[in-house]
């Protein structure tokens, strides 16, 4: 992490631990928002107009929270309004780094904008005294040279709604009639599920492994009855609940289930999960945002958890 700007602290998976020795998330500093007409949004300062070829993403693939942002991009036609870069998975001392080098995973870029070797560089250019953790997606300024934001639930809504005619319109991901139930079903997944599996495989004791990993699968118990009769967590419409419930879903079997020992059953024991994940990995460009690859490389390149590198063999089966 950097302290004052200055690299000080090598990469750790557990940021921080509650009094049960239980994962704890860093919250996210950069909470600023793009809007149609550059007014500021529900955090934040003002100045982020909604313009073509302004705003560049970085993210890594193997990330479920950049993942999330990478979906919505796609579903809401913007690939062509703002840029992106994806970053080498695997984990090193200093975070994330680019691709662009020899030994980099295929698909991983290089920096487009600062030729910064590592993401941590690109925090530095925009705060030169930031302490706090390197995270990812980061959505940048090109014109302001700095960092919108880095929270990805505040990116995958300003990507649905910040962005007016130059977003297509055919799907709203936060429509006003479904809002309170869509925060509803997101407060379930994101403590129980989305980062429960996070809680599971960084849990410093016992106890705080074992409450994480049951909250786990009753989530997806739950997640699996809510699609008894219906193709999305709303119904037959798609929403950023879906986004949120798929991004941890796809990487289920491939590293959550080994590598973070939440591994009481399999998502092929899931028969309605089974299908629904089928059924949003094959909408329009959603399996570009997926790469087994990059997600079983990256994680198992943490070290905390998988001391000798290997990667077990074995791609996902969609």
């Amino acid at each position: 992490m950097l302290i004052n700007g200055q690299w000080a602290k090598d990469f750790h998976p557990v940021q921080g631990t509650d009094d049960e020795g239980g994962f704890v998330r860093d919250t996210s500093q950069f909470r600023n928002w793009v809007t149609v007409d550059g007014r500021s949004g529900p955090t934040g300062v003002g100045g982020f107009v909604a313009e073509p070829d302004r705003y560049h993403l970085y993210v890594a693939l193997i990330c479920p929270w950049a993942s999330r942002t990478l979906m919505a991009r796609r579903l809401k036609g913007l690939e062509d309004i703002i840029s992106v870069t994806v970053l080498d998975p695997r984990l090193t001392e200093k975070v994330w780094r680019f691709g662009g080098n020899d030994d980099a995973l295929p698909g991983s870029q290089a920096d487009p904008l600062y030729a910064a070797k590592y993401l941590y560089q690109v925090y530095q250019h925009a705060k030169p005294d930031y302490t706090g953790q390197i995270t990812v997606p980061v959505l940048w300024d090109k014109h302001k040279e700095t960092i919108v934001n880095n929270e990805s639930s505040e990116i995958l809504r300003m990507f649905n709604d910040g962005f007016g005619d130059l977003a297509q319109g055919s799907i709203d991901l936060y429509p006003n009639d479904l809002r309170r139930e869509i925060d509803s079903i997101n407060e379930h997944l994101y403590d129980r599920f989305n980062n429960g599996v996070y809680r599971a495989g960084f849990a410093t004791t016992q106890i705080a492994y074992e409450r994480a990993v049951h909250e786990v699968f009753d989530s997806l118990d739950w997640i699996d009855r809510r699609l008894d009769h219906q193709d999305y967590l709303l119904g037959n419409r798609l929403t950023e609940s879906d986004v949120r419930a798929f991004v941890t879903l796809i990487r289920f079997d491939l590293a959550y289930y080994g590598l973070f020992k939440t591994n009481l059953r399999q998502l092929r024991d899931y028969r309605n999960i089974t299908a629904y994940i089928k059924r949003i990995h094959n909408l329009p460009g959603i399996a570009e945002t997926v790469s087994p690859e990059h997600i079983k490389t990256g994680y198992y390149s943490i070290q905390a958890l998988s001391p000798s590198g290997i990667v077990p063999a074995g791609p996902i089966e969609l």
